[in-house]
């Protein structure tokens, strides 16, 4: 696997910074101001921007004690868009660099969905199009054969949708800027709520969430009240998943700020995820991709020495209990013997350096 040369690692970063600039500068503009707010015990930053009719519209921030928020606040008069410098940023990182940038509706979704404040409310990208991300954010070039999609994947906590008090513009208007034929699709419990949206060209974008204690919730959407109208699929192992997420930029224009998965934690979750997959319809495919990618992070971790970030995970998911350990048994006895043998090696490294004990799911 080669390595981005570090000139295009250091532009990714200034991409990042001026494309962060650029989203706070559209969601609090110079005529709004930031006000802190007391809830539960903890502080939060919301912003007020007049609505044109002598009141105040109030949209929430974040957590007050998040550092990168706390610098935002301070910064917010002072930043500043540069669009033509950043697209040509992004052109010479793909072009040049060999970083990865998603099909042009998967961008442009992701694009729409930023816009209208899905990051600022905590959601989290997810699946092959959050996969793009990690070439640039490991500095590590990735197969073209493994992140092709027709579909893109969200997820939010559900108690972070419910107590953010603040929402996303209507989902469907959202999708029906990009394309004018998405709409939403039935679902599959017969529930009037939708947890996905489709267009004629069989696009799929669909919203996530951690499933809430039983399976009983698993075929039930979940009311989402920050999506937009948008329900929720819960699914097991969510959780996990995007706990602790990290951001990045999906190079898409002039740069997307996201927010995805820590790869240590994705690579684990594929393993899982391949382990329930359906053996009919789309299911021996996915699986496929699940695998491929789940492999491909565990060579890009051990390249880039974040065999510890990895093993930490791993144990986090190993010790969740016995049917986490199945899954993860059954996805790794997956792996092609080459892919198997550098899990394994990588989480002996990993182990070492944590100076922890480590299980491997090869019964060895």
């Amino acid at each position: 696997m080669k390595s981005v040369d570090l000139m295009y690692q250091t532009m990714l970063a200034e991409l990042g910074q001026r494309s962060l600039d650029a989203a706070w500068t559209a969601d609090f503009p110079p005529e709004g101001r930031f006000t802190p707010a007391t809830i539960k015990g903890r502080k939060y930053w919301y912003f007020d921007i007049p609505d044109g009719h002598g009141g105040t519209k109030r949209r929430y921030v974040g957590p007050a004690d998040d550092p990168d928020i706390a610098q935002r606040v301070s910064d917010h008069k002072r930043d500043k868009d540069d669009l033509r410098a950043r697209r040509r940023l992004v052109n010479s990182l793909t072009r040049e660099g060999g970083m990865i940038s998603p099909d042009a509706m998967s961008g442009d979704i992701v694009e729409a969905l930023a816009d209208g404040g899905l990051f600022r409310l905590r959601g989290v990208l997810i699946g092959t199009v959050a996969f793009q991300c990690y070439s640039g954010l490991l500095g590590v070039r990735l197969p073209m054969a493994a992140i092709l999609t027709g579909d893109a994947d969200i997820a939010q906590d559900y108690a972070i949708s419910r107590e953010v008090e603040d929402s996303l513009p209507p989902i469907v208007e959202l999708l029906q800027h990009v394309d004018a034929s998405f709409l939403p699709v039935p679902h599959r419990s017969g529930s009037g709520a939708s947890s996905a949206f489709q267009n004629a060209d069989g696009y799929r974008v669909e919203f996530l969430t951690s499933n809430r204690g039983s399976d009983d919730y698993v075929d039930q959407p979940a009311k989402m009240p920050a999506l937009g109208g948008a329900s929720a699929d819960p699914l097991r192992f969510l959780d996990f998943l995007i706990r602790e997420p990290v951001r990045t930029i999906l190079l898409h224009r002039s740069g997307i700020p996201v927010v995805v998965p820590d790869p240590p934690r994705y690579a684990v979750h594929k393993l899982i995820v391949a382990s329930r997959r359906h053996t009919d319809g789309q299911g021996p495919a996915k699986r496929e991709k699940d695998i491929r990618q789940a492999a491909l992070l565990f060579e890009a971790l051990q390249q880039t020495r974040r065999s510890a970030d990895l093993a930490l995970v791993y144990n986090e998911a190993w010790e969740r209990g016995p049917a986490w350990q199945d899954a993860i048994r059954i996805g790794a006895g997956m792996l092609p013997a080459p892919d198997a043998d550098r899990f394994k090696t990588v989480l002996i490294d990993g182990a070492k350096k944590n100076r922890e004990a480590i299980e491997l799911p090869f019964g060895e």
